[in-house]
């Protein structure tokens, strides 16, 4: 469809705003952030990434298992509890936004920043079932806004939210996989159009660009593994026929309705741990929240230790954000039992479920998991296979998680590598039917029946 003649000879409202006076210099502040936020970025996620591997493959191994025992997730998440407790109630911030309420909202002020850090420290090594990318995001978007002084935040407020998203951008520019998802997600979750957008944005890759450059070179230089969202093997795939999508429609609903249960539940366990905003109750006082987040904390770990049990498998595969277990499961779908699979999904997803509404870290890592995991368990479906069905989980879980389709789709393409041109049509229809069917269920909840008592809708 031709553009109008404006569109034609070129917006001047966006040359405007990109020779405007300022924008030039906040682009350089941008590519200059991204290089201290990263540092700090690869130090956290490296750091993390090691006491994962010593609390449960360097200490299992060194009290003389083979690998971590079915209870080894109880200790380790009753201490995670603990840790989290004082984090919430006493320190500013309160360790970061609940995971439930997606990836957060405003930038995180410079002095929330301890606090998200130590949450995020004391929950993912320990088996939190989340991911690092909010706290990544906060830590961005917080040290970005301690380059600008408070005169200048004062100037232009609008500095605040566009270098604040740029920071939080440099730091999730690979924990991703590419630079180009972090994009991506800040173009679709920005909610803005035209100039405005174009303006935003620019800020944001060039920051995530110089993170991944950091990353990758760091990453090199030191040797130290940071455990990014990556698929070093998938099944092989050909081009896709009738079958895999007379499969794969139900199936990525399939995906969205147990995604969206499981946020579900996060909301109801956040109204028990901090409070229901429009309950009848009075919310709970700062040691009943600590009192409640260390019972949620053990509760998730009763969920890991029951997959162990059920399986006679390390709990370490339901356990953390899922990487790991995604990276083998990828390799081989085949190998693992249709039970195994299916008490995965239960296990990991009630986990889940109760991780977003009381610990800290992010919602998507798990996610992916989940729907990679649903996708393996129907692969032996006639007409389907391993690799259209490990498609399908990907896209859909991304898409009914984050709401963000585009962004969803993307991350599943950087997944499946080379495969994904193949795979491409099945990812933008399963990012889309898990989408509608995640907005469909939760336009149901909330237009539940009335209850008697409160004469307000039942999802309110």
């Amino acid at each position: 469809m031709p553009g109008t003649p404006q569109q034609q000879s070129g917006d001047p409202v966006l040359r405007q705003v990109l020779l405007g006076r300022g924008y030039l210099g906040l682009l350089l502040v941008a590519a200059l952030i991204g290089i201290p936020v990263s540092l700090v970025a690869f130090g956290f996620v490296g750091l993390e990434h090691q006491l994962q591997h010593w609390i449960w493959e360097s200490l299992p191994a060194a009290a003389g298992f083979d690998r971590a025992p079915w209870w080894w997730p109880l200790p380790a998440l009753l201490l995670a509890g603990l840790l989290l407790a004082p984090v919430v109630t006493r320190l500013p911030g309160r360790g970061g936004h609940v995971p439930v309420d997606g990836l957060g909202g405003p930038p995180t002020p410079p002095s929330a920043v301890p606090g998200v850090v130590l949450a995020a420290l004391a929950c993912l090594p320990l088996g939190a079932v989340l991911g690092p990318e909010a706290p990544l995001m906060a830590l961005g978007g917080g040290l970005a806004l301690l380059a600008v002084r408070s005169a200048r935040r004062t100037e232009h407020p609008q500095l605040v939210a566009v270098l604040g998203t740029a920071g939080a951008a440099a730091a999730i520019s690979t924990i991703f996989g590419s630079p180009l998802v972090a994009g991506v997600m800040m173009i679709e979750a920005a909610g803005l159009g035209g100039p405005q957008l174009i303006a935003l944005i620019l800020p944001c890759l060039l920051a995530s660009g110089v993170g991944a450059l950091v990353f990758t070179g760091f990453g090199h230089w030191t040797g130290l593994s940071i455990g990014a969202l990556s698929l070093p093997q998938v099944p092989p795939s050909g081009v896709p026929d009738p079958g895999d999508f007379l499969w794969g429609v139900p199936l990525a609903a399939a995906v969205a309705v147990v995604c969206v249960a499981g946020q579900a539940l996060g909301r109801r366990v956040k109204a028990f741990t901090t409070g229901d905003p429009d309950g009848p109750r009075p919310a709970p006082t700062a040691r009943q929240t600590a009192v409640r987040t260390v019972l949620c904390a053990v509760a998730v770990g009763a969920c890991l230790a029951a997959y162990a049990l059920l399986t006679g498998r390390s709990p370490e595969e339901a356990a953390l954000s899922g990487q790991a277990t995604l990276g083998v499961l990828a390799a081989d779908p085949t190998a693992w039992p249709i039970g195994a699979l299916l008490a995965l999904v239960l296990c990991k997803t009630v986990g889940w479920g109760i991780a977003l509404g009381s610990l800290r870290g992010g919602p998507i890592f798990p996610a992916i998991l989940i729907g990679a995991v649903l996708g393996a368990a129907c692969a032996p479906l006639p007409g389907l296979g391993s690799a259209p069905a490990l498609a399908v989980g990907l896209a859909a879980s991304g898409a009914a998680v984050t709401r963000l389709p585009v962004t969803s789709m993307v991350l599943a393409a950087m997944l499946l590598g080379g495969d994904a041109a193949n795979e491409m049509p099945l990812l933008i229809v399963a990012a889309v039917t898990a989408f509608v069917t995640g907005e469909l269920v939760r336009g149901r909840r909330r237009r539940g029946p009335v209850p008697a008592d409160r004469g307000l809708p039942a999802g309110r």
